[in-house]
C-alpha cells in the first residue's frame, strides 16, 4: 500500500475520533473511551484489520504526548486557585500513589497469588490519576464542583505522573535484580523530584526570558518555540536522571502563570495540540491490544478494577487528607474522579520492553482496569456529585471581542470584573468613580452586548467591566466596583465581532 493511503486512514481514524467526542456527550459515554474504541475496532481484531504491535514506538510516543499534556495543563493552572491546595496535592501525589500502590500489591498477592513484585507492580502501574482523563470528562459534563475539589484534583492529577513513572521503573529493576533492596531506590526518588523540579522551575523562568526577549518575525514561530522549549525542558532533566514530567509540569506553571507575548495565540495552539495528543494516544493504545486476549484475565482484571475503584482509591485518598479539614463529601468525591487513562497504559509497556515475566497479562489486565475506571467512573460523575451534593452551577462568562496581546513586560493587565450589588459603582457614572489614572475601562458586558463605554456610561449591578489596570490600581477599582478578579488578562478569549452597543443603547 502507498504512504498516501496510510496518511488517509491515519486522517479518517482522527476525523472518526472527533465525530465521536461529539457524539459522546448525548451518548453519556465518556470520549476517551470512544478514543480507544475507534483504535481497538481499527485493529487486527477489528473490522480495519489494522496490524500494529510496535510497543517501543507506543512508548516513546506516548512519553512525547504525555509531555505535551502535561505542559499544557501546567499552562492552564492557575496558580493563585491551586496555590491553597498544595500541600493537599503534594500528599495525594505522593502518599497517595504509594499507598494505592501498596494496597493494590496486597490485593493482588494475596488473593490471586502473584508474586509481591509484580503485583506491587500492576498496583504502581495503576496507581496515578490521568490528567487528560480527568479534565476531558469533567468539561464534557460541564460539572462544576464546589470549594478546593477542582483545584486539588487539577494539581494532583498532573502531579502524581513522576510519583507513579518512579515506582514503575524502581519496581522493574527490583524485579530484575532480585538482589537489591527496595531501600536501594529511595534516593534516586529524591534524585529525580528534586532535579525535576530544579530544572522545570529554572528553566521555565529562563524560557520566559527567551520568549520576551527574541523578537521573532512571525507571531506563529513562538508556538513552534513553545514546543521546542517544552521537548528540551522534559529531554534536560531526563538526562541527568530528574523527572522530566515533573520539569514539563513545573514549567507551564512558571510560563503560564507569566505575561509573554502572543500568550493567547500559543495558549489556543497548545490546546490543539493537547487534544491531538490525546486522540493520538488513545487511538494507538487501542491499536495495541487485541480484544480477544482480554477475555482469559476479564476476571482478575474485574476483581483488581472493582478493588481500586472501592477500595484503593478511597482508602489513599482518606490517608493522604487525614489531617485536613476538608468534607467528608469533598474527599468522597476526590475519591471518586480518581479516573485512569492513558497513562496507565503507556507505563504498562515498560515491563514488556524489559522483559519482566507475566508482563503481556500484566498490559491486558491494566488496559481493562483503564477500560472500566473511564466507563464506571466517567459515566458517573454527575450523578455521584449530585448525590453528595458537591455539584455546583459553571458561570457563563462573556467571551470578549477584542484581543489581548501582553507585551510580557508586566506593565499592564485586562481584567474582568463583576459590579455587585451595592457597590460604589451600582448606579453610578465612569466619570463620578474617579478611578485612578492608570486604569481604563475597555468593554462593558450587559444583558448578552457589549457596550463601548464612555465617561457618561452609568454601571448597573451585574455588568461584566473589563479594565485595563494592575497592582494598587487594579485594586482600587476592584475595591469601587465590590469584586473580586474573576478573569486574568491572558485567559480572555477572542472571536469573532458580536453585536456591539454604543453606551447611548445602554
Amino acid at each position: 500500500m502507498s504512504g498516501g493511503f496510510y496518511i488517509l486512514i491515519a486522517g479518517a481514524l482522527l476525523l472518526a475520533s472527533i465525530v465521536g467526542s461529539k457524539a459522546s456527550g448525548r451518548l453519556g459515554v465518556p470520549g476517551l473511551l470512544l478514543f480507544l474504541g475507534v483504535g481497538m475496532l481499527s485493529g487486527s481484531d477489528g473490522p480495519g484489520g489494522i496490524e500494529f504491535s510496535n510497543y517501543l514506538f507506543a512508548q516513546w510516543a506516548g512519553t512525547v504526548a504525555l509531555c505535551f499534556i502535561l505542559f499544557q495543563g501546567g499552562l492552564s493552572t492557575e496558580w493563585s486557585l491551586v496555590r491553597p491546595v498544595l500541600k493537599k496535592s503534594l500528599s495525594l501525589a505522593t502518599l497517595g500513589v504509594l499507598s494505592s500502590t501498596g494496597l493494590m500489591g496486597a490485593f493482588a498477592h494475596f488473593v490471586f497469588g502473584i508474586p509481591w513484585l509484580t503485583a506491587l507492580l500492576l498496583g504502581a502501574v495503576v496507581s496515578s490519576t490521568d490528567a487528560s482523563a480527568v479534565f476531558t470528562v469533567l468539561k464534557e459534563r460541564r460539572l462544576g464542583l464546589r470549594g478546593e475539589i477542582t483545584p486539588l484534583l487539577e494539581l494532583e492529577s498532573g502531579g502524581n505522573d513522576p510519583m507513579a513513572v518512579f515506582l514503575t521503573l524502581g519496581l522493574i529493576t527490583l524485579i530484575q535484580k532480585p538482589e537489591l533492596s527496595a531501600f536501594s531506590i529511595v534516593p534516586s526518588f529524591f534524585q529525580e523530584m528534586l532535579l525535576g523540579a530544579l530544572f522545570g522551575y529554572v528553566l521555565g523562568r529562563v524560557s520566559l526570558w527567551a520568549i520576551n526577549k527574541l523578537n521573532l518575525q512571525f507571531e506563529g514561530l513562538y508556538s513552534v518555540m513553545v514546543i521546542a522549549l517544552a521537548l528540551m525542558i522534559f529531554g534536560a532533566a531526563a538526562s541527568v536522571h530528574g523527572s522530566g514530567f515533573l520539569a514539563v509540569y513545573i514549567a507551564g506553571l512558571v510560563l503560564g502563570n507569566a505575561d509573554f507575548i502572543h500568550k493567547r495565540s500559543v495558549l489556543d495552539f497548545l490546546d490543539g495540540v493537547s487534544w491531538l495528543m490525546q486522540i493520538a494516544m488513545f487511538l494507538m493504545l487501542g491499536l495495541l491490544v487485541n480484544p480477544h486476549e482480554l477475555l482469559p484475565t476479564a476476571g482478575l482484571a474485574l476483581a483488581c478494577s472493582l478493588f481500586l475503584v472501592f477500595v484503593a482509591r478511597p482508602a489513599s485518598v482518606y490517608l493522604s487528607l487525614a489531617t485536613s479539614k476538608m468534607p467528608k463529601r469533598d474527599k468522597s468525591m476526590v475519591a471518586w474522579v480518581g479516573l485512569r487513562g492513558a497513562v496507565p497504559i503507556v507505563l504498562a509497556t515498560f515491563p514488556l520492553l524489559s522483559g519482566v515475566p507475566g508482563a503481556k497479562i500484566l498490559f491486558n489486565v491494566v488496559f481493562f482496569i483503564v477500560l472500566t475506571s473511564v466507563l464506571l467512573q466517567g459515566t458517573t460523575l454527575t450523578a455521584v456529585a449530585r448525590l453528595l451534593k458537591v455539584r455546583e452551577a459553571i458561570p457563563e462568562r462573556p467571551v470578549y471581542p477584542i484581543a489581548y496581546r501582553p507585551t510580557g513586560t508586566g506593565r499592564n493587565d485586562m481584567t474582568e470584573v463583576d459590579v455587585k450589588v451595592g457597590s460604589e459603582a451600582d448606579g453610578k457614572r465612569i466619570m463620578d468613580l474617579k478611578l485612578p489614572p492608570g486604569a481604563l475601562v475597555i468593554l462593558v458586558h450587559r444583558g448578552g452586548e457589549f457596550l463601548v463605554p464612555k465617561g457618561a456610561t452609568t454601571l448597573q449591578a451585574g455588568d461584566s467591566v473589563l479594565v485595563l489596570a494592575i497592582g494598587e490600581d487594579l485594586r482600587a477599582v476592584q475595591a469601587k466596583l465590590g469584586a473580586e478578579t474573576l478573569v486574568s488578562a491572558s485567559r480572555i478569549q477572542t472571536l469573532e465581532l458580536p453585536s456591539l452597543s454604543k453606551e447611548g443603547k445602554a
